[in-house]
């Protein structure tokens, strides 16, 4: 079997900002969306992943990330893709309805997003939002992974307790959905994510076939 290629995630930069669909960059051929309620941990994960601190904004201030932020791999046709967090976000709701209708146009038509990592605080999981972006992924029949981030803020047990609770609940859902604990702080769950991505963004099939070519 031929071993299936890996990313380099740290050298992940940023390329742009889109407040629709129609300002996604055409050049990526293959995305991530990284979604979750506000403060749930995406900047922090994303920081994490690629061993940059400065790459995506945090902040304590729910909310502050309001559009759709693009980084793209290397110089690789490949990107992971920030989403606002409007979960629980002071923003008026008129502002928060367009998002909504935004963010289920982008997971429904944009045809170079290959999976969802959908991030939840490992203390409050499955929340209105995450319902609701569960729903547009199986809409959308969108593969999902779920962070159960700040997962060092529980001890073993409890947090393998979440852990349980939240696959039990995917279960019912039509679209694949995988669940792992995740440690912004202390990096624990990482190896785990690369490997969901890489397998999202570099399909063991398109490597089979291009070693085929290489050796035809």
């Amino acid at each position: 079997m031929i071993a299936q290629e890996s990313l380099t995630y740290t050298n992940t930069q940023f390329v742009k900002s889109a407040a629709k669909l129609s300002q996604c960059p055409t050049e990526i051929e293959r995305e991530v969306a990284f979604a979750g309620r506000s403060n749930a941990g995406k900047s922090s994960a994303l920081n994490r992943l690629t061993g940059n601190k400065k790459l995506a904004r945090t902040s304590k201030t729910p909310g502050r990330t309001q559009l759709i932020n693009y980084f793209q791999i290397a110089d690789k046709p490949l990107a992971l893709v920030d989403l606002p967090g409007y979960g629980f976000a002071k923003v008026p709701l008129a502002v928060k309805n367009e998002w909504q209708k935004e963010l289920g146009n982008y997971l429904q038509k944009r045809d170079a997003l290959v999976g969802l990592v959908l991030l939840m605080d490992i203390r409050h999981p499955l929340k209105e939002f995450d319902t609701a972006m569960v729903d547009w992924a199986e809409k959308a029949k969108m593969p999902v992974h779920i962070l159960l981030t700040k997962a060092d803020k529980l001890k073993r047990g409890p947090a393998q307790s979440a852990l349980l609770q939240v696959r039990k609940a995917m279960k019912q859902v039509k679209t694949p959905v995988s669940v792992q604990t995740f440690s912004s702080l202390n990096g624990d769950g990482v190896v785990e994510l690369k490997r969901v991505l890489d397998g999202w963004l570099l399909p063991a099939a398109e490597s089979d076939t291009t070693e085929e070519s290489a050796q035809g």
